[in-house]
């Protein structure tokens, strides 16, 4: 299991010439002082070069080197040329070592999502950046104004100081006015949607074990092992319609004799004569030299004497048309599906049409699942006040049956150390997976984080998606760890894009992706620089035959109706902070 940083990230939001270098300088002895052991990361607009000019690192640098590492007594530095594409923030994060930080400063990114302080002097007589960017959590500036976020004088630096120290040690008291609750405030968005889950599933890896299935009772298990056919499929040449059957070299001829109909589960006893045709029914076995059959649309029917005779239309008639060869659809000991493979309704048809009665699977997935919380009622119960019903367990339960999953309901555990610690060791024995919601935000003081990091090895992630940037996932002992958001739609979504992955792989289904559509947007849609959104949407095929979605309305991560209402959930990339009406977006379905 590899470690992902949860060190607090703080940024200065400023235009240029505010001083934000300077302010910096000034603000970092303070806080080094207090205790902290800081990281600064600095963007810079124009090239730059860190070692001098006829050095022997520039030297080297300068010859061709990608990547150049200087180190002596006192201190290492590792030179990368991006010569085709500028650094990723999150890739720059990466390269500090978190074990040693308490606090990373970041000058510049400013179109980065992650909070920020904004900087602002009365001389330079710039605009506002709080009002319309929510990731602002304090300003700083010499102008009296009226903010509902922390507001400092740009020149108190003792007083900006207190604000980051209370802030990162979690000792500043949570307002609704307020942006800033505690550390987890600071708790940058590390891994994008695409990081996360490479990262869970390198983690997972598909369960052992195989049962025998009836086919009847075998809908949505995981095949265990291939599937060979032991029969052509048709087993012989057959007819693709009603029609009549003649030789192939006889296309020429200009009527033929009738002399037999062939019903299906039926067979004409000998070869055909020369001008001979037969009456077949589809599905019925040809002659065995009447591999051609004409359609009976096609034929009309004269009478010479007592002997009826066809005549075709011979415009469309060609050797071997509208006949089923045998072994055309499967030959024997052809694959006929492959292990991991989804058993769905055409799968179950398949089968049988083999003569296949049962078959190997992969067994349910055993996922535990429990909720904790003194606050977290029963639905059974009378709601007390300050309390709120347990919907996240259920709606977990109803993501899982689709998923063939057989679910272990540990219920609700109040905040009570030994017991989650009981319950938490008895899933681990159960279960395949555990799943529990809430209590994984970095400043948390939940019962849950001690347990599992007793018990396990878990890291709280941050996702850089809006809803359900929590995350945390690990292991108890050798069973994987799922603690997802708190907040029910946060809970549904991460399910969605990290736990159902994870649950395809672990049952060993092959090369499984979540479904994504094209739809048009019938109406704007806001998100933010640099941060996946799972809008909730309803979409529906309009008149002209297109996808075009749109959304439920208000998106709060706690708005559990509008998941309910909603038929997919419409994916905004990070690259776009709004689509347009009228412009293409992605969309999930939900099941």
């Amino acid at each position: 299991m590899k470690t992902i940083c949860n060190t607090p990230i703080l940024g200065f939001a400023a235009f240029s010439g505010t001083g934000k270098t300077t302010l910096l300088e000034q603000l970092i002895p303070k806080l080094t002082q207090a205790g902290l052991t800081l990281g600064v990361l600095k963007h810079a607009h124009h090239n730059f070069d860190i070692d001098q000019q006829g050095k022997d690192s520039y030297r080297l640098r300068k010859a061709g080197a990608s990547q150049m590492l200087i180190s002596s007594r006192y201190r290492h530095a590792m030179i990368t040329e991006t010569a085709h594409q500028e650094a990723a923030f999150d890739d720059l994060l990466l390269q500090f070592d978190h074990q040693q930080l308490d606090l990373i400063l970041i000058e510049g990114f400013k179109s980065q999502s992650f909070p920020k302080i904004e900087l602002r002097r009365k001389a330079l007589d710039n605009p506002w950046m709080h009002p319309t960017d929510s990731n602002i959590i304090a300003v700083a500036s010499d102008i009296d104004f009226d903010c509902p976020l922390p507001s400092f004088d740009i020149n108190d630096l003792e007083a900006i100081a207190q604000f980051i120290i209370d802030t990162i040690t979690g000792q500043t008291a949570p307002t609704p006015e307020s942006a800033v609750a505690s550390c987890d405030t600071l708790s940058p968005a590390f891994l994008s949607v695409e990081q996360g889950i490479e990262r869970i599933l390198n983690e997972v890896s598909p369960i052992s074990g195989v049962q025998q299935r009836a086919i009847e009772e075998s809908f949505n298990y995981v095949l265990a092992s291939d599937i060979v056919c032991n029969m052509n499929v048709p087993q012989y040449a057959n007819s693709a319609m009603d029609g009549y059957a003649i030789r192939d070299e006889d296309v020429h001829l200009p009527r033929f004799t009738l002399v037999g109909e062939v019903m299906a589960g039926q067979r004409y006893p000998q070869p055909l004569q020369a001008g001979e045709t037969v009456k077949i029914m589809t599905g019925a076995p040809v002659p065995s030299n009447g591999t051609t059959v004409i359609m009976r649309e096609q034929a009309d029917t004269i009478m010479d004497g007592n002997i009826p005779f066809i005549t075709f239309n011979k415009a469309s008639i060609k050797a071997k048309q509208n006949v089923r060869l045998a072994g055309e659809d499967l030959a024997i000991g052809q694959n006929v599906f492959n292990q991991g493979r989804i058993i769905g309704a055409a799968e179950m048809g398949m089968l049988a049409s083999l003569g296949i009665v049962d078959c190997s699977v992969k067994p349910k997935l055993k996922v535990a699942i429990f909720s904790t919380g003194d606050e977290v009622q029963h639905p059974s119960e009378p709601l007390s006040e300050n309390c709120i019903y347990d919907s996240n367990r259920y709606a977990l339960m109803g993501l899982l049956k689709p998923l063939n999953c057989e679910v272990i309901d540990l219920g609700i555990l109040a905040d009570d150390h030994l017991a989650i610690e009981k319950a938490v060791s008895q899933a681990a024995e159960q279960a395949d997976l555990i799943l529990t919601t809430g209590g994984v935000s970095v400043g948390d003081a939940d019962y849950i984080k001690d347990v599992l990091d007793k018990n396990g090895n878990i890291d709280f992630w941050r996702i850089n998606m809006r809803p359900g940037r929590p995350l945390a996932f690990g292991t108890i002992g050798d069973t994987p760890f799922f603690g997802l958001p708190g907040n029910p739609v946060a809970t549904m979504v991460s399910f969605i894009n990290f736990v159902q992955p994870a649950i395809r792989k672990m049952q060993g289904v092959n090369n499984w992706t979540l479904n994504k559509l094209q739809a048009i947007a019938s109406e704007p849609l806001r998100s933010r620089h640099g941060r996946t959104e799972f809008t909730r949407g309803i979409y529906q095929v309009n008149e002209q035959g297109q996808l075009v979605v749109a959304s439920t309305g208000t998106q709060g991560s706690g708005i559990l109706r509008s998941m309910s209402e909603a038929n997919c959930l419409i994916l905004i990339d990070p690259l776009y902070a709004k689509v347009k009406a009228g412009e293409s977006v992605t969309i999930i379905p939900l099941p």
